[in-house]
């Protein structure tokens, strides 16, 4: 818009879209450290329905969007527990929130970018609900080219566990980006998420439409956010005891909705050119982490290649000593392939 600030950011976006509990989060803390990369982690996943819900909004109901709970995320929190991820330091001396007040934003997005992310919080509060209403999309990269320049960042990256939940929603918010897909075998992230309070919740919940005839899985199909799915919300999760939710999914159950992110995820990305997508494998990662982070930062662009944070951000990955699958029982070893059969398929891994 006339009057605002110009755009800090040379580099076009980037989205790191993932099924969850695959080393998503290893990658946007990799990222982190990269002086010229703003990373944005669980940004979008923590909004909530309402992330995509509005074609046009103000800045005081982005505002809303990002500083309230929504509800799903409120009983999961109530009733699970807080996620690992989340970085803000509750119940430490002087801090501000508590468990029931956390900002979404202030989980883990701000405290990834600074320790400074009260006053960062407060900033926000200022400048967010200050801005015209607007596009969806033009809101968000308000929000994102005030941050980037405020950490005198090129390019941001957002990465959300679980993020090809959305990836159709995101591409059309960011036409533009260019994506790097991170994955790993279904038979080791399945029992990642079995021991995950917020994905078995998620995978519980998805059951639980189920019965009332709603399959929920149709929404990663969808472009765009629905209104009717944020009052869908807010009129079901009050009344859902998301601890009984949880204690309902099977090993196999996660290893099918791996499957269904999978294949809904290479649905999205095959409209892409190839070039705008970086398949990243986690086992390969692993293997050899100076190689693929090498060429993860040049596909972000060429220009990031940067000696000194590729010699601290290959020191990091490890290999996995030891895969839980193969720990498990052989009727559930069987059980879990058979599962998550058709996403191994899409991604090239042996069955």
């Amino acid at each position: 818009m006339t009057g605002e600030p110009p755009d800090p950011f040379t580099i076009p976006p980037v989205l790191v879209l993932s099924t969850g509990r695959c080393g998503s989060t290893m990658i946007s803390d990799l990222l982190n450290r990269h002086p010229a990369v703003l990373s944005l982690s669980e940004f979008m996943v923590l909004l909530g329905q309402e992330a995509f819900a509005h074609r046009r909004l103000s800045g005081a109901r982005m505002w809303r969007i990002l500083s309230r709970q929504s509800p799903a995320l409120r009983a999961m929190i109530r009733d699970a527990g807080v996620m690992e991820e989340v970085l803000y330091p509750l119940g430490t001396p002087g801090a501000r929130f508590g468990v029931e007040d956390l900002p979404p934003i202030a989980m883990t997005a701000l405290p990834h970018l600074t320790d400074r992310h009260d006053a960062l919080f407060d900033e926000l509060a200022t400048v967010v609900p200050a801005q015209p209403r607007r596009d969806l999309a033009e809101q968000y990269r308000f929000l994102f080219a005030h941050l980037g320049r405020r950490f005198g960042r090129r390019v941001w990256v957002e990465r959300s566990g679980g993020s090809l939940m959305f990836a159709r929603k995101l591409l059309r918010l960011f036409p533009e980006a260019r994506v790097i897909h991170v994955f790993r075998d279904g038979r080791d992230v399945a029992p990642s998420m079995a021991g995950h309070p917020n994905f078995r919740v998620l995978v519980g919940a998805i059951a639980a439409y189920r019965r009332f005839g709603i399959d929920a899985c149709r929404n990663f199909e969808r472009d765009r956010g629905r209104l009717a799915n944020v009052w869908l919300e807010r009129a079901l999760f009050p009344f859902l005891d998301a601890r009984k939710l949880a204690a309902r999914p099977t090993l196999a159950d996660f290893g099918d909705f791996w499957s269904r992110l999978v294949r809904s995820g290479q649905a999205a990305l095959s409209a892409l050119p190839e070039e705008r997508v970086l398949d990243l494998r986690f086992e390969d990662v692993q293997a050899r982490p100076r190689e693929m982070l090498d060429r993860m930062i040049r596909f972000i662009d060429p220009s990031l290649a940067d000696a000194a944070w590729l010699d601290a951000a290959a020191a990091v990955p490890r290999p996995t000593t030891r895969r839980k699958f193969a720990a498990l029982p052989a009727d559930e070893q069987r059980a879990l392939t058979a599962a998550c059969a058709p996403g191994l398929a899409a991604l090239g891994y042996a069955i």
